[in-house]
C-alpha cells in the first residue's frame, strides 16, 4: 500500500508553485491592475468577475464564490481528489511525488472499490481473451501483434449475462461496485446482467494508470459498434482520453500528440511506431481535453476522414481549441484519403509515412480560414465580408498573444482590410470552454466579499496575506490562555507560520483544508486589504493585538469583579484585580 505524501512535501510545492501559471495554463488570465481577470470556468458569464491575486496566491469568483489555491483549483476544474491533484500539480513542476513508508491509516475512499472492481474486471477480460480463439483471430486479421494487445491490456468479454456479474458481484458490496462502476446494469432491484457482452475490450486508464472504464467493439456484427462505459464518479467521457496514460508511459520526451477517432486507431500506430496517439471516448474532442493535452505537450494533430462527418468533427474540435489557444503551442490537422482511418493507412504504408503526413498537417489558422471560405468569393467586398463576420467570434475566443495577431494579419490580407481596421472590429476575448460547468450550492457573490470585522479577524487575515509578519510580532503572553473567540485559531496560525518558515498564503489554507476553520480562513482570504508597506501592516496586526489584549482585560477584569461580590478572592487573584484597574 501506498504511504502517505509527507506534509513538508506539500508544503514545499505549494510554496512552490504559482497560482498565475496554473490557472493560466487553463483559463486564459488579463492583467489588470495588482490582480488578473478572467470570464469564470466554473460558470457561465459575458464580463469578467474571476480574479487571480498572485499576492494572495488565491483565486475568486465574484460572481459564483469559487475560490481557492492553486491545488484547490486543479481540484476543482479537474474535478480531481486531494491526492490526484498533489499528482498533477507535481508533474507540472517537474517534481515526483515521495511516499512515506509503513502503515498510516487513510481515510476511506468512497472511489476505491470501483478502482478496484475496474482492475479486477481489466484482468479477466485479458485473460479471457488469451484463451478465446476466435477473439485472437479477428486482432490477428486487424494486424495486431500480442505485444501490442498486452501493452494496452486489450481483453474480451464473452458473449454472456453474468461472465463479469457472477464473478464479480457475489456479494452485496461486489455488486454495488459493479453497478457504480459501469461494468453491470441493474434489471431489478435483484438482477443485474453484464454491460458488455462479446466485445474486444479497451481498458481506459487515468493518468496514475488505473482502469477507469472500458470502450467495447462488438465483434462480428451488431450494433453499437462501440460501446463505452457510462458516466461514474471516476469516468467523465469529455475529460479523459484514451491511450494517453499508454502514451506517456511509451515516449519520454513526448513533444506532440496525434488525436483519432478510434481505439483500434490508438493501437494500430502504437504498433506501427507511433506510440503519441490518443482518442477521444465516442465524443467530440472537448475543450477541457484539449487543454490538459496541451500541458503535456505543446503540439497537437488532429487526425480524423477526409468525408464530411471527418470535416464536421476538426471544426468543432477547432471550435473548442480556439479558448485554450496560447503562444507557444499550436494545433494542426490531418484528412486522410476517402475511405481510410489511421488504422488502415498506416498499415498500408507504414510508420514514416504516416508521420510524413502528420508533419504536413493543415496548421489551424489556414484550417479555420479556407473552412471559413468555402462558397465565398473572396475578390468580391461582400464576399470580404462576409469572411470577416465569419471570423470575428471565433478569433475574439482567442486569448491576446502574438497567434491572435498572426490570424489577424493573415485574415487582414485575405479580405484587403488593414489589422488595425479588423481588430477593431473583433470583440474582446470573453468566451469560455466547453468544459465550464456550473458549481452546485454557491450563492453569488456580492462585488466586494463582506464580512463583519473583528481584532481577532483582523489580525488572522494579515497573518494569512502576508506571513511574513509573523516573524516580527509576538502574540502577547496574556492572550495564550485567552477565551476570545478565535485566539486559538490566531495562535495556530502564528505558530504554523513559524514552524514551517512559509511565506505563501495558500499553504496556510490548504493546511487547514477539511477543517472546522477552512471557511473562515477561506473567507478572510478574500478580504480586501489596501496596499501597504510592511511597517504599515505590521502596525495594523500590532494594533490588532493591542485591541484584543483591552478587551481581554476587561472581560477579566468583570469576571473578577462578579467573583468578588460573592466570595473572597485569593491573593493572586486581588494582585491581578489590582494590575488590571492599572492597566
Amino acid at each position: 500500500m501506498a504511504g502517505r505524501i509527507p506534509q513538508q512535501f506539500i508544503d514545499d510545492l505549494i510554496n512552490r508553485a504559482d497560482i498565475v501559471d496554473v490557472v493560466d495554463s487553463r483559463v486564459a488570465l488579463k492583467k489588470r491592475g495588482k490582480e488578473y481577470i478572467a470570464c469564470c470556468p466554473f460558470h457561465n458569464e459575458k464580463s469578467p468577475s474571476f480574479t487571480v491575486s498572485q499576492n494572495k496566491q488565491f483565486y475568486h469568483c465574484f460572481g459564483c464564490g469559487a475560490h481557492g489555491t492553486a491545488l484547490g483549483f486543479i481540484m476543482e476544474y479537474e474535478r480531481l481528489d486531494f491526492v490526484d491533484a498533489i499528482d498533477v500539480l507535481a508533474a507540472e513542476y517537474h517534481v515526483d511525488v515521495p511516499r512515506e513508508q509503513g502503515n498510516f491509516t487513510a481515510q476511506q475512499d468512497d472511489k476505491k472499490p470501483l478502482y478496484e472492481i475496474l482492475e479486477k474486471a481489466a484482468i479477466r477480460f485479458s485473460n479471457e481473451l488469451k484463451t478465446t480463439p476466435r477473439a485472437v483471430e479477428y486482432l490477428k486479421q486487424r494486424g495486431l501483434s500480442g505485444e501490442i494487445a498486452k501493452d494496452f491490456q486489450m481483453g474480451y468479454a464473452p458473449d454472456s449475462w453474468d461472465f463479469t456479474s457472477g464473478h464479480l458481484g457475489t456479494d452485496n458490496e461486489g455488486k454495488a461496485a459493479c453497478l457504480k462502476s459501469g461494468l453491470t446494469i441493474e434489471k431489478n432491484p435483484q438482477k443485474q446482467y453484464d454491460r458488455f457482452r462479446d466485445r474486444i475490450m479497451f481498458p481506459i486508464r487515468d493518468r496514475r494508470g488505473r482502469t477507469i472504464g472500458f470502450g467495447g467493439r462488438i465483434l462480428d456484427k451488431g450494433e453499437p459498434k462501440y460501446l463505452n462505459s457510462p458516466e461514474t464518479p471516476v469516468f467523465h467521457k469529455g475529460e479523459e482520453l484514451y491511450g494517453l496514460y499508454e502514451a506517456r508511459q511509451s515516449v519520454k520526451d513526448l513533444n506532440r500528440i496525434v488525436i483519432v477517432e478510434g481505439y483500434m486507431d490508438v493501437v494500430a500506430l502504437a504498433q506501427h511506431g507511433i506510440k503519441y496517439a490518443v482518442a477521444t471516448l465516442g465524443t467530440a474532442t472537448s475543450g477541457t481535453q484539449i487543454s490538459k493535452l496541451f500541458r503535456i505537450v505543446p503540439e497537437l494533430i488532429f487526425c480524423y476522414d477526409g468525408d464530411a462527418a471527418g470535416k464536421k468533427a476538426a471544426w468543432r474540435a477547432l471550435e473548442n481549441s480556439l479558448s485554450v489557444l496560447r503562444d507557444g503551442v499550436q494545433a494542426r490537422f490531418l484528412f486522410l484519403p476517402d475511405g481510410e482511418d489511421p488504422d488502415t493507412l498506416v498499415r498500408q504504408e507504414g510508420q514514416q509515412a504516416f508521420e510524413q503526413r502528420l508533419s504536413n498537417a493543415t496548421p489551424l489558422a489556414d484550417f479555420m480560414l479556407q473552412h471559413l471560405s468555402e462558397d465565398l468569393d473572396l475578390s468580391s467586398a461582400d464576399g470580404c465580408g462576409r469572411l470577416s463576420e465569419k471570423a470575428k467570434p471565433l478569433i475574439s475566443k482567442i486569448a491576446d498573444g502574438v497567434f491572435k495577431d498572426l490570424l489577424l494579419n493573415q485574415l487582414s490580407k485575405l479580405i484587403g482590410l488593414s489589422t488595425s481596421n479588423l481588430q477593431h472590429h473583433i470583440p474582446e476575448t470573453g468566451s469560455q470552454p466547453e468544459h465550464t460547468h456550473q458549481i452546485n450550492n454557491r450563492k453569488p457573490a456580492s462585488s466586494k466579499y463582506q464580512i463583519s470585522m473583528t481584532p481577532t479577524r483582523l489580525a488572522i487575515a494579515l497573518l494569512l496575506q502576508f506571513p511574513v509578519l509573523a516573524k516580527e510580532c509576538d502574540i502577547p503572553n496574556e492572550l495564550q490562555a485567552s477565551d476570545l473567540p478565535g485566539i486559538n485559531l490566531l495562535i495556530k496560525i502564528h505558530q504554523t507560520i513559524l514552524q514551517t518558515e512559509t511565506c505563501s498564503p495558500s499553504v496556510l489554507v490548504e493546511r487547514w483544508r477539511n477543517t472546522d476553520d477552512a471557511a473562515v480562513i477561506n473567507k478572510l482570504m478574500q478580504l480586501d486589504i489596501p496596499d501597504s508597506n510592511k511597517e504599515t501592516q505590521l502596525t495594523s496586526l500590532n494594533d490588532a493585538f493591542g485591541n484584543l489584549l483591552k478587551k481581554h482585560r476587561g472581560l477579566r477584569l468583570e469576571e473578577l469583579l462578579n467573583k468578588s461580590r460573592s466570595t473572597e478572592l485569593s491573593a493572586e487573584e486581588k494582585t491581578e484585580l489590582s494590575n488590571l484597574y492599572q492597566n
